[in-house]
């Protein structure tokens, strides 16, 4: 049986979902942004007995105390609970998979902690030159105050029905719209439970979205030094180095073909609805590109097997951003093997 539980750490409390009683090599899940643990109950369930899924919430979301997000550190307010939470528990080295947001606060954990990371699983991740604003393999800033990212990206309509509680379908904006249209390419059999964990998500200017500040450079916004938005805009969290980690856990990445949000052309990216003609006023590819998003990771990890680490990319033909739910016997065969290499 999945139960939560309350964990209190030297930064704050922690929320997260065990299977009772069980034991074994702890695998850490960690969700990604407007969503908590429950996005990995399935997958807990799942796992082989041999192993401890754990699935936190991380701070403003679930059942984790809602501390402000310090933007200006990128996901390290993630990941260093994570650390902390590691320590309240006695947990020592994890198997880590990260999805979506929860992907880059798994590499910032990898990047600062590698001893603690047994292997890595990579879920449709952000890019490690976070999200939105950046051009080319290398994440290049398209202006130097990270214009078209953080929390200006944010729908208002969408801020303001997740804040009122407010699941409903019949606005585009709407959370169970978002979750059916974005998160999976094909609705879920069960989506309550998932708009559900939606909905716990925190709003305003410590959380989600954040604050915003105005700029020069297209499209008039930049990103704030706060809430969550922020904390992945590429002038807050960008991972240069991951190929210096030592020691090299193996990694997994595997994300679905059809996934809007993390991609070359995502729907979620402003200057690829700029040159759709969504935002007015692109100022065209030459100033303003769309953010390779995919092949951004795509160029981190090659380098990282370059210098000795072992990656395994895993393409789910359809699939979109929650391969976990949308395909899960595929996510869970390639998720026990690189565990059961480890």
């Amino acid at each position: 049986m999945i139960v939560d539980r309350p964990v209190v750490t030297d930064r704050l409390t922690v929320n997260h979902a065990e299977i009772e009683g069980r034991t074994g090599e702890p695998v850490v899940l960690v969700h990604g942004n407007i969503s908590s643990g429950v996005f990995w109950h399935p997958t807990m369930a799942e796992l082989p007995a041999r192993y401890r899924p754990l699935a936190p919430d991380l701070r403003g979301f679930g059942g984790t105390e809602p501390l402000p997000v310090d933007a200006t550190r990128g996901l390290r307010d993630h990941s260093e609970d994570l650390l902390s939470w590691f320590r309240a528990l006695a947990l020592g080295p994890v198997h880590l998979v990260g999805w979506s947001m929860g992907g880059g606060v798994a590499l910032q954990l990898l990047r600062d902690h590698p001893e603690l990371v047994r292997s890595l699983t990579l879920v449709n991740p952000v890019p490690p030159y976070g999200f939105g604003g950046t051009h080319g393999v290398d994440g290049r800033l398209n202006s130097p105050d990270g214009a078209g990212s953080g929390a200006g990206t944010a729908a208002a309509d969408f801020v303001r029905l997740l804040g009122e509680g407010e699941p409903g379908a019949e606005s585009p904006f709407a959370p169970r719209s978002v979750l059916d249209t974005a998160y999976v390419s094909e609705p879920l059999a069960e989506p309550d439970r998932y708009v559900a964990a939606m909905l716990t998500t925190r709003t305003g200017e410590d959380h989600f979205p954040g604050d915003s500040r105005p700029s020069a450079a297209w499209p008039g916004f930049g990103p704030g030094e706060r809430g969550v938005l922020n904390s992945i805009a590429p002038t807050h969290f960008r991972i240069d180095d991951l190929d210096a980690v030592t020691p090299k856990p193996p990694i997994l990445w595997i994300r679905g073909s059809a996934d809007v949000i993390i991609s070359d052309t995502s729907l979620f990216d402003v200057a690829h609805l700029g040159a759709l003609g969504v935002v007015p006023g692109w100022p065209g590819a030459d100033a303003c590109p769309a953010q390779p998003m995919v092949a951004q990771t795509r160029g981190a990890l090659a380098r990282y097997a370059a210098a000795g680490g072992r990656v395994r990319e895993v393409v789910v033909d359809g699939a979109g951003h929650s391969v976990h739910l949308e395909r899960p016997k595929e996510f869970l065969a390639a998720l026990v093997a690189v565990l059961d290499e480890a």
